[in-house]
């Protein structure tokens, strides 16, 4: 089986990559937060900073890219490829309603001709091989059955297809029996992605559909960093991946201010990983001041055991 860490805005930026990998090995490939070109078909500040020359970093990244013009994707993948990567992934799988509107993400499968157009431009120009991550559909998973139609005319490299429709965003139980579809029906070799908790849950994926060799997973590997390292997470570990964290980002930054604000995101998931941790995420959740900040850090990792595994209460 194989491992990806999926992208969260927000979260997974390279210099969480960087220090997850350190602390955590057992990451296959982690997915960068999407690349969203614009007419000026230059890259941002952000996006250059989070798009490093591919043998600067010792673990496999694939960029992702969220557009619905074709030209806009080639021009991304060509970049992508001049930094020395073999390997883009396009989203349109996102929910959000900003991205949607648009007609990009999740929107672009409401409009099947144009998602063929697309496919058909990129699969004929694009310099590097390209995987795909979607969802079922807009509305409802029948969707799916047209949408998988389309994806089976091209050489995906790779589908990962997270087992909701859009109007589910992440709160509804996944649809498992229409993945099982795209399982008998996918000509592209697939990986799942959706409420994997646990490794057990991951393992029991290639028990259910044989064949399927990968899977990701998102707000679970956030919380319990090191559920695919050997020995699992410990508290030693995860104390010390959390300093190094913060020292890297108060760096990046320039401001322990704005780092605390940027690992609040994490601690979001993170402070369900320790037992009896609600009361002082309520306060962690409420404090502005960095010093608050890292005394109920400090607290948390000091006092607190570790959970057994982690709780999905999100």
């Amino acid at each position: 089986m194989r491992y990806y860490f999926a992208p969260l805005e927000g979260v997974t930026d390279s210099i969480y990559r960087r220090v997850h990998h350190k602390y955590f090995p057992g990451v296959d490939r982690y997915y960068m937060p999407f690349i969203s070109p614009t007419i000026h078909r230059t890259l941002t500040h952000k996006e250059d900073r989070e798009l490093p020359m591919a043998d600067s970093v010792d673990f496999v990244a694939i960029p992702q890219v969220l557009t619905k013009v074709p030209e806009d994707f080639l021009w991304a993948a060509q970049v992508c490829h001049d930094r020395g990567y073999d390997e883009v992934n396009l989203n349109v799988g996102c929910p959000s309603g900003t991205v949607v509107s648009k007609g990009k993400g999740a929107g672009m499968l409401r409009d099947l001709e144009g998602l063929d157009r697309f496919l058909d431009e990129v699969f004929r120009k694009c310099p590097v091989e390209t995987s795909v991550k979607t969802r079922l559909g807009v509305e409802t998973p029948e969707e799916f059955e047209k949408i998988m139609a389309v994806f089976n005319r091209y050489p995906i490299k790779e589908l990962t297809i997270h087992p909701r429709v859009r109007k589910d965003f992440y709160k509804e139980p996944v649809r498992e029996e229409w993945f099982r579809y795209g399982w008998e029906n996918s000509k592209n070799p697939l990986c799942y992605n959706g409420n994997l908790i646990t490794l057990a849950d991951c393992e029991a994926v290639s028990q259910r559909y044989p064949g399927v060799e990968a899977v990701m997973l998102g707000r679970a590997l956030i919380g319990d960093p090191g559920m695919l390292t050997p020995g699992g997470t410990t508290a030693k570990a995860l104390k010390n991946f959390h300093e190094e964290l913060t020292e890297s980002y108060v760096e990046a930054f320039g401001s322990a201010r704005n780092a605390m604000f940027r690992l609040k995101e994490n601690w979001h998931f993170l402070y369900l990983r320790f037992e009896g941790s609600e009361k002082l995420w309520k306060r962690l959740r409420k404090t502005t001041d960095i010093d608050e900040f890292r005394a109920i850090t400090t607290e948390m990792f000091d006092t607190l055991p570790l959970a057994n595994e982690l709780r999905a209460d999100w």
